[in-house]
């Protein structure tokens, strides 16, 4: 915390602590599942403040290693068979944002042999940690 004020990742880590440990406990039935699904956009929010700009960025770097500065201009040379020689690469490239990006919006969804692939989130809304295993519970 800068100068006192929390950041914006902290303030969604607080409020999906409110809502996983008082909320929910405190509530039955469809307000319940309510506050569950709230506490579940906000441990995604907090994921893409912390990681989305990291995975952005060796996004970028794993594109400029085909020869692209975005997707878009990767998928018109895809189209045009470009890059049909070099479709590991491709391929490789594709894959690892698939799983980035699935770490993001739902870490249980990324595959035990993936978990390498991704960035877990600290255990407070810090920076990224490079451990190898998806943080299943967010």
């Amino acid at each position: 915390m800068a100068r006192g004020v929390p950041s914006t990742a902290e303030l969604v880590d607080a409020l999906r602590g409110f809502l996983e440990q008082d909320v929910m406990p405190g509530t039955e039935g469809r307000l319940s599942f309510m506050a569950r699904v709230a506490a579940n956009v906000a441990a995604t929010v907090e994921r893409e403040i912390v990681l989305g700009p990291v995975q952005a960025q060796a996004h970028a770097e794993r594109l400029a290693t085909l020869g692209f500065g975005d997707d878009d201009e990767l998928a018109r040379a895809i189209r045009a068979g470009e890059l049909d020689d070099r479709l590991d690469e491709v391929a490789e490239v594709t894959r690892r944002n698939v799983v980035e990006r699935l770490s993001l919006w739902n870490p249980r969804y990324v595959e035990p042999e993936d978990a390498d692939l991704i960035l877990q989130m600290p255990p407070s809304g810090g920076g990224p940690s490079d451990s190898t295993t998806p943080d299943k519970g967010r």
